[in-house]
Formats: structure tokens, sequence, C-alpha cells
């Protein structure tokens, strides 16, 4: 047997060893994960779908791979298993059951993993928070009055509660990162096609979208992207493979870097002092360490970037619900009124303005391409303020009035003659302005836990709660990432650190 402070003080790797020397068995590790949850779980509501039967099974069988026998959690958007619920957050899939793994599925249960549940997440993974009417929201194990990011939340909550160490995330714009900033995590969105997307959403977002893990230890993240990278059939683009495993580049120095600093939002929208300090606290530590650190940022239109992203999301969002209604015959109601404005605008949208604006997308990557030139990395917030409280960011009432005569009367082309789309952009993403560049442009990018933010409740008593700083690489620059966490996963250790749950 293993007791739950003994398996909460293991990463991914430490589990799986001791079970590859006999010192447990997957069952047991099974039977810890599953206590800690139903101990923990009614107060987060990370894990909406369970598997335990499913996960009983495999414990039981004779399993391989560098995470053999270690417990794990699936992302309820992709990642799909064979016969069991895959419902996006949203209403019209509630009995939906998946036909087939996703590619991703396949290689973590090569690798040995014991899947046992799937984690909320925000309908369509379309938010920065996971609050869908469907599985309502997930909290915060640092404070459960605040959001633990979105949309993998329910996996950032479930590894940052000890339930699992490593569980399935996913990005699109910011879904690792901005969950893995607000929990205190390590997040590691790979660069375009380095992992499997397929087979049922190959390339989805022309690449934008990219699914790995989030962890409390660099290398369990290392680990597992050698465990899952490489190309897959269909895939429309291809990525040079690394030039050694990931896992050696976190046993490697990285070297004298120079890094630029930015801490201004490219939308123009306040920062928070909070979010500054953590950058600049952050730069102070790399010097310590011998890097060179100067304020300096891409010169690219943020502004624009951020209504490209947008119309790309809105179309995409549109599709899916055709899609979904297509598949289920459900009716509008059964989606959220955010999501029925977004897929609202989406269809509003020309084939033209589309174009137009993905043709622009190597103009972002050509203008970062430029910045990579001059400094190896870029040093961001991973968000542009501590997280907020659960219900703070939700549509305001007037504003949900106006969608329901927006969508009732068919008014969407009329708005986006107006300067709607871009008030949407700034106000959407005012609270996570800095990730969306990273998926547009398909360079690695992570968010590192260097920094706690004071925050206050309504009595004045003080809390703390995890503020991320994000560094974005050149295409290809996973390695380089990974080797300058484990240096600041050494100098300023943070997986001690465990919230009061």
């Amino acid at each position: 047997m293993i007791g739950q402070d003994e398996y909460q003080q293991y990463d991914g790797l430490g589990l799986a060893q001791l079970v590859a020397r006999g010192e447990v068995s997957p069952a047991e590790l099974l039977d810890a994960a599953l206590a800690r949850a139903e101990a923990v779980n009614p107060k987060l509501n990370a894990i909406v779908i369970a598997m335990h039967e499913i996960a009983r099974e495999r414990a039981q069988e004779k399993l391989q791979g560098p995470f053999a026998g270690l417990p794990f959690l699936l992302k309820d958007i992709r990642q799909e298993y064979a016969g069991v619920s895959a419902t996006l957050g949203c209403r019209g899939l509630r009995k939906a059951r998946a036909e087939r793994h996703a590619e991703m599925t396949q290689r973590w249960l090569k690798a040995g993993v014991v899947i046992f549940g799937r984690t909320n997440t925000p309908e369509f993974g379309s938010k920065a928070i996971t609050e869908s009417e469907l599985w309502g929201p997930c909290r915060n194990p640092w404070h459960l009055d605040h959001t633990p990011g979105g949309s993998s939340g329910g996996a950032a909550a479930a590894v940052a509660a000890g339930i699992v160490p490593i569980a399935g995330a996913n990005d699109g714009g910011g879904s690792i990162r901005i969950p893995a900033g607000h929990c205190g995590l390590f997040g590691l969105k790979p660069g375009r096609a380095r992992n499997p997307g397929g087979p049922l959403q190959l390339d989805r977002m022309h690449g934008a979208v990219v699914d790995h893990v989030l962890t409390r230890s660099v290398r369990d993240s290392a680990a597992m992207l050698d465990a899952t990278q490489g190309p897959e059939l269909g895939s429309s683009f291809y990525i040079v493979p690394p030039e050694r495993p990931y896992l050696e580049e976190v046993r490697s120095d990285p070297g004298r870097l120079r890094i630029g600093y930015c801490t201004r939002s490219p939308l123009e929208t306040p920062v928070d002092p909070q979010a500054v300090q953590a950058v600049m606290h952050s730069a102070r530590l790399l010097e310590s360490l011998g890097h060179h650190v100067e304020e300096a940022e891409p010169q690219l239109d943020g502004r624009q970037l951020a209504l490209d992203f947008l119309t790309m999301w809105f179309a995409t969002c549109a599709a899916s619900m055709a899609e979904i209604q297509r598949q289920t015959g459900c009716p509008d109601s059964d989606f959220e009124l955010d999501t029925r404005a977004m897929a609202a605008f989406g269809r509003a949208l020309s084939a033209r303005q589309y174009v137009e604006g993905q043709q622009r997308w190597a103009l972002y990557s050509h203008q970062l391409a430029e910045f990579h030139a001059r400094y190896d990395l870029l040093l961001t917030p991973t968000m542009a303020a501590p997280p907020a409280r659960v219900g703070e960011i939700v549509t305001p009432v007037w504003q949900q009035t106006a969608l329901r005569v927006v969508l009732a009367l068919g008014l969407e082309r009329l708005l986006l003659k107006t300067d709607m789309l871009e008030q949407n952009a700034r106000e959407n993403l005012k609270w996570v302005p800095f990730t969306q560049l990273s998926n547009i442009t398909g360079t690695p990018s992570m968010s590192v836990p260097l920094y706690f933010a004071s925050c206050r409740n309504a009595a004045g008593e003080s809390y703390e709660l995890p503020l991320g700083v994000q560094f974005v690489a050149p295409p290809g620059g996973e390695g380089l990432l990974l080797r300058l966490a484990a240096q600041l996963e050494q100098a300023q250790p943070w997986a001690q650190r465990r919230p009061p749950l």
C-alpha cells in the first residue's frame, strides 16, 4: 500500500519507478488516486466523467512504457477514449460516446498510463475559465473562490490538488499555459505538429491547437513529450524531430541566453502590477543565473493579431456547432448563449475575411522570427492579472439581452460592420492577451510558476495565488525551453509548495 503523503510527494516518473521496482502495484496507485479524488473533487469539480471500471481492468494488465502504472486523466476535449463520453463541455453532446481512441490517447496508453476519468472544461474550450453550464464551475485548489483558468482548468486543478501528478491538456489559445499559471504548475505548449491531434481533429485551426500535459515537474513534461511526439498519418504539417530525447535536455545546461521581456499588453489593455512584478522577479532570477535580460518585444500589430485569432475562433465555433447539430439533431438551446453568439459571428464572416486573416499568420510568424533572431526567448506574463474569482468573468446581463436580440433578428452581419469585433477582442482577451501569439505562429512556449500574487477576500483576510510567467521560443525550441525550465526549477523549486486543500 501507498499512503496519501507518499503518493503526493512523487512526480509521475517517480511513481512509475516505484512500480518498476515492484514497491507498489498499478492497482495500489489507482486506489491512492481515487481516494484523493474522492476527498477533494467534490470541492473542485475537476473530474466530470468517471472511468473507474476501465481503469481497474487496465491496472491488472502487464503494463509497459516509461509511465507504466501511473494514474492519468484525459481532458474532455479531443483526447477521445472509445466508448466513453466526449462532451466538449456541451449539453448537445451529453449523450455522445467516442467511436475510437484519439491518436494522443493511444500514445499515452502506449506509455503505460492508467486512465480513470475526464476533466472539466468550458464549452468547446472557448474561454480562459472553466465554468460550463453542463458541468458547472471548476475551482482553484489554492483558493476555492477562484478559477483554475481554462480551458484545461479541470486538468490543472486535479494536478495541483494532488489527484494525479500529470494530466492531459491542450492549447488553442493558451489553454495549457493559462491554467498552469493559475495553479502553480509547469505548462509546456509544444510547437505545431510536435504532438498528434488526430484522427478526428487533425490539424485543427490550421495546427494552432496542440495536445500535451500539465505537470508539477519539468522532467515529467519532457518524458511525456518523448513518449508522444512524432508525425501522424494525414497531417498537413511536418516538424523536424528533436536532436536528442527531451528528458536529456532537462539534464543539460541552457547556456547563457539572451531574453527579451515585455509586460505591455499587445491589446493595450491594463496589466495588473502584480503580473508586471512576476516578470520583473523572473528577470532578476534569470540574471542571477547568468542570462542577459532586457526589455524588448516583437514588432507586430497585437490588435490585428487578436482580431485574426478571433476570426478563426468564431469560424471554427460555427463549424463545430453545425457539425454537432448534424450528428445529434440537438436544438440551439443545447448550446450556451456565448457559444451561439460566437457561432453566429463566425457564420456572418465572409470567406474573404477568413482567408485574409489566416494569411496574416505568416506575417506574424516572420515578425516573431525577427525578434528571435536577436533574442533566444521572449518573456511575458502568462496572464494579465491574478486568477479571477469564479463567476467574475461573465457576459453582463445587458449584453446577454442584446445578444439574444441580435440572434433572434439575425443582425450579426450589421454588427460586424461596426467596431464590435474589436471591442469583443479587447473584452474577451484582456485577461489573457499574451498567449495567442504562440498558437498563431506555431511556436513552442511554456508557463513557469515563479511568482505568487497577494490577494484579499471580502473579510480582509490575505492569501496567495500563483501567477505564472510565459516564455516563447522559436520553432523547434522545446528543448531550449525544457533546459531553461529545469534550471529555474532547481534555482527556485516549486513542487514542494502545495495548496492548502
